[in-house]
């Protein structure tokens, strides 16, 4: 495993959330927590905002910026990255966070425990893309998907990976896992173990998925250093997501985390 927190990072050793209990050995080799006074942004040195709106390639409604009314601690341990309506009546705002220049991994366990929004038209997501993208561009990087919910489908949540001849809404390679809940009443731990020999999703500790490099169409772009991402969209092309939700919304991040896995 390699972790490289190219500026910043936290290392706690003796910090331990519970990561989980599908029988794998881990040791935490860097966190993020987000405690602090409400209002306060993410920490700079590990996060960067990727501001902007157009689509995001399938239509999505939300402009992302860099505002603490988007992404900001609120003060109960968390952070809290909010959509919602700009006093036009019309523009919806919400944030996308990225470690990208400061922190990379590559393989092991990376989990966050989130509390998703509720709610027809929101589309969270955790996930990694490789640092090789400006260089190769995208697919060819590689995107691990770690968790995506979306609102009008509340007791699922998606784990993906995209790579070249196997990307976007159609053309990833995953699956879903039912939890039987719906999944914005509480917080959850989601994660992947990825090693060299694959990608497992995990919810709450326990497996529900894997994909090796058999079960893809392609190259297998998941060997190098990946950034981490999160962010919350509202539309999009996603199946049932073009419903108007409720706003504002959260995703709330109570922290996340890096592992080795033995």
């Amino acid at each position: 495993m390699r972790v490289r927190p190219e500026r910043g990072g936290v290392t706690l050793s003796n910090w331990d959330p519970a990561p989980g209990s599908d029988g794998r050995h881990t040791a935490l080799v860097w966190v993020q927590d987000f405690a602090g006074p409400a209002g306060l942004p993410p920490d700079a040195a590990i996060w960067t905002h990727e501001v902007g709106g157009g689509g995001w390639g399938d239509r999505q409604r939300q402009i992302y910026t860099d505002d603490t009314g988007n992404a900001a601690l609120d003060g109960a341990g968390h952070l809290a990255i909010t959509a919602r309506r700009e006093s036009d009546g019309v523009t919806i705002t919400s944030a996308r966070l990225t470690t990208k220049d400061h922190f990379a991994v590559r393989y092991g366990r990376v989990e966050a425990c989130m509390k998703v929004p509720g709610g027809c038209g929101t589309w969270p997501a955790f996930w990694m893309l490789g640092t090789d993208i400006d260089q190769v561009g995208w697919p060819a990087c590689g995107e691990i998907d770690v968790m995506e919910h979306v609102g009008a489908d509340p007791t699922r949540c998606y784990g993906t990976i995209h790579g070249p001849d196997y990307s976007g809404l159609q053309g990833g390679i995953g699956s879903a896992v039912d939890s039987g809940i719906d999944l914005s009443e509480d917080f959850h731990r989601y994660a992947v173990a990825w090693e060299e020999s694959g990608v497992a999703w995990i919810l709450d500790g326990r497996e529900h998925h894997r994909i090796t490099p058999s079960d893809v169409p392609g190259p297998w772009p998941f060997d190098h250093d990946f950034y981490l991402l999160v962010n919350l969209a509202i539309g999009g092309d996603w199946r049932g997501n073009d419903t108007e939700p409720e706003l504002p919304t959260s995703l709330l991040i109570d922290w996340i985390r890096v592992d080795e896995v033995g």
